[in-house]
């Protein structure tokens, strides 16, 4: 990230297309221009707190930096990225004519390098379709289209609109940053508050505090049902079965990791809560401290299954069995808890994993509901 004493903003977009559309005075290249010199001009009292990159702005590289690199590197040190997308990948290096275009190549950057500051603002455009500029926007449209919700659902067609879309996205940008970097900064710090109080308790008492939280976040979302000590959680029309679990120490504590075992062994005593067209169980585990890849597949059996880490912590999909958990990390009071299950539902929208993984709850229930009518 960039280290300054201001906020560094990005706005990405290709420069001589004009805009709106039919406008041949105005060009992307006005708009951002504008755009800079309004966010810049934002203060707090008589402070400063954005500095704005647009290429147009940028000054002379030495030798050995290309306009490529420049861009690329910009996309990655900067504190929030917005792109203005009307369609158009933007050029691409010379000799490399079915490669990517500079503009999807600067929105993948910041995506690889910080999800959470990467938003999307969607122009109204229609740019080439054939050739390799063609195949090149085709590639960048795909793209686009897998962040889903970081697009938001509006098309700007005027500069009033695509201003609003611009400064809105910053906004949301500051409070969801601002809220991510406070959790982030308490993170391994118990000796105070609500996290000292926890840390007071013995393993059992402190995994019930946890599994109290952990249900209770689960159950806020909009659609959520208690079933028992379960949840059942929509995602876009289908049910899943959440099971709230919780690590109340390091996993590698012995005693504080038995208190989870390998929770989906006995999936087949939940099949009753799995009528109804619901899927499931997907079991959250909500762990004290930091969980790995490795500790993770430990507790599946094996390493074959699609095992990720992210903001919020591991997830993990076998294949085979459908079984699906979720290590909710650092989870050290009540705050943090709450926040990881944010993110962590966040994460699932925002990479279209929640209808991937509600379709894998529902196969999962079919497994389940056999292991249990065997078991009779």
């Amino acid at each position: 990230m960039a280290k300054s004493s201001k906020l560094r903003v990005m706005l990405s977009s290709r420069c001589n297309d004009s805009f709106p559309i039919g406008q041949t005075k105005r060009k992307l290249s006005d708009l951002r221009k504008d755009l800079k010199q309004e966010i810049e001009a934002i203060k707090i009292g008589e402070r400063d707190l954005f500095e704005v990159w647009i290429n147009e702005d940028t000054p002379p590289q030495s030798g050995n930096a290309n306009a490529w690199e420049v861009c690329l590197d910009a996309a990655r040190e900067c504190d929030i990225f917005i792109a203005l997308c009307n369609g158009d990948a933007g050029w691409a290096r010379p000799k490399h004519a079915s490669d990517l275009g500079v503009c999807h190549a600067e929105l993948e950057q910041a995506f690889s390098s910080t999800t959470a500051k990467v938003y999307v603002v969607q122009l109204e455009g229609k740019p080439a379709r054939k050739g390799a500029a063609g195949k090149r926007n085709k590639a960048f449209e795909d793209y686009v289209k897998r962040l889903g919700p970081f697009r938001g659902g509006k098309i700007a067609s005027t500069e009033a609109d695509a201003k609003e879309l611009v400064l809105g996205a910053l906004s949301e940008a500051i409070v969801k940053l601002t809220q991510s970097g406070v959790v982030e900064a308490s993170k391994g710090r118990n000796h105070n508050g609500a996290a000292l109080d926890w840390t007071r308790l013995d393993f059992k008492a402190r995994r019930d505090a946890m599994v109290a939280v952990l249900h209770k976040a689960l159950f806020d979302r909009p659609g959520s049902k208690e079933e028992g000590s379960n949840v059942v959680v929509e995602f876009g029309g289908h049910k899943v079965l959440m099971v709230p679990h919780a690590i109340p120490a390091a996993f590698g504590v012995g005693p504080a990791r038995e208190l989870v075992g390998q929770p989906f062994l006995n999936d087949h005593r939940l099949a009753p809560s799995l009528s109804r067209g619901r899927g499931g169980p997907v079991h959250v585990i909500a762990c004290h401290k930091n969980a790995t890849e490795n500790q993770a597949a430990a507790l599946l059996g094996f390493p074959d299954a699609t095992i990720i880490s992210a903001p919020f912590g591991v997830f993990v999909a076998d294949r085979i069995n459908k079984v699906q958990f979720v290590f909710l990390t650092h989870c050290q009071d009540p705050s943090s808890t709450k926040h990881a299950v944010q993110r962590f539902m966040d994460w699932l929208d925002e990479t279209g994993e929640a209808l991937l993984m509600a379709n894998r709850a529902k196969a999962r229930a079919s497994i389940v509901r056999i292991i249990a009518k065997e078991m009779i």
